[in-house]
This record gives structure tokens, sequence and C-alpha cells, in this order.
């Protein structure tokens, strides 16, 4: 079964917070402000979390692009890093899948949502394999709140206010079959 079937589907009473066109219009906010902060001349590196920030990275990629900017995306492998999921953390995973030089470079964090910011954590100790960057950014489409750690996201493309109980679910074509971001209520 793929993962995308194996995802719930939104029920009824689930609130539909971005459409498509809104998510793309929140990224391209976000291309236009990872350009203001670092410049049109800076290549940074868009290092995409697995699973949707892969995507997010690669279309981020292709807005700073379209907007006179410069980025390549590496995708960032965080699994061996993770402190919350049991026998995944310190399993020996590469950082990356395919090389990408950090060295001295801007590297922008992309993921679909911030929650409580373990992935967040995760993926600076991932970066710490790859070489050591010039600064370390944070870019999500969503951010909700209830942070357990000292992170927050440089770009955000929408903070969607929710209870702790509830879950985000965010879509995207690459992986889901469709865009759009839900609330999936689980406070009763």
């Amino acid at each position: 079964m793929s993962e995308a079937a194996r995802r719930e589907t939104p029920a009824p009473g689930d609130s539909m917070i971005m459409t498509a066109d809104a998510m793309r219009r929140a990224w391209m906010r976000v291309a236009h402000e990872v350009i203001e902060r670092n410049g049109a001349e800076t290549a940074v590196v868009l290092a995409g979390i697995p699973t949707r920030g892969v995507p997010l990275a690669q279309r981020l990629m292709e807005l700073v692009a379209e907007l006179g900017g410069r980025a390549e995306v590496l995708e960032l492998v965080v699994e061996g890093h993770r402190d919350d999921r049991g026998g995944l953390a310190g399993a020996a995973l590469p950082a990356a899948v395919e090389a990408v030089d950090i060295e001295d470079r801007v590297v922008v964090l992309v993921d679909d949502v911030v929650f409580h910011g373990r992935t967040a954590r995760a993926a600076l100790d991932a970066l710490t394999e790859l070489g050591r960057p010039a600064a370390v950014q944070l870019a999500v489409l969503v951010d909700r709140g209830h942070r357990e750690l000292p992170i927050r996201a440089d770009f955000v493309g929408k903070n969607i206010p929710t209870h702790a109980s509830d879950r985000v679910e965010v879509r995207v074509e690459e992986v889901d079959g469709e865009d759009g971001v839900w609330v999936i209520g689980g406070h009763g």
C-alpha cells in the first residue's frame, strides 16, 4: 500500500485550510523572502527533509529561479538523527541522498510542517555530517505552534493555530497526487 493510501482521508468535519493555489502563493512569498534575506546572487542550498520537504524544496528552487535567484536542492536524510522514533535513532544512515557541498554556504532547511521542532533539530544534526554551513535557516509551509524545542522558522507559508491533539495534513502532488493542507481535528 502506498504512503498516500495509508494516510487518512480528511473527514467532512475536518478543515481544508490551504488549496493548491493558496499553497503556491504562500510558497512564492517564501521564495521572495529567501531572496530578500540572502540576496539574488547567493546560491542557497535548499535542504529538503523527506518526505514532503523534498518536493517543496524543488518547488522553492524553481520559484527562486523564476525570481532571478540561485538555489540547488539537497535531500537531507534525518531519520538516523531522530530522538523520538525508537529504533531509528542512531541508525547508520547517510545524511544526504546525493552529495552537495554545504561548506560556508547558506542552507535553508525545507519541511512541510513545524510542530514540536524535533525534525528541525534532527536536520541540524544531519547537516553536521555534511560540513559547516555559513548559516542555516528554516522554511516551512505550515507553522502550527506547540514547540518543545527552541526552534523558530525563518520563512513560513502560513501560521495555523491548532490544538496539540490536531493533525496537520499536508499533501503534495508529487507524493500524494494532490495539493492541499487540512487540519484533522483530534480534540473532540
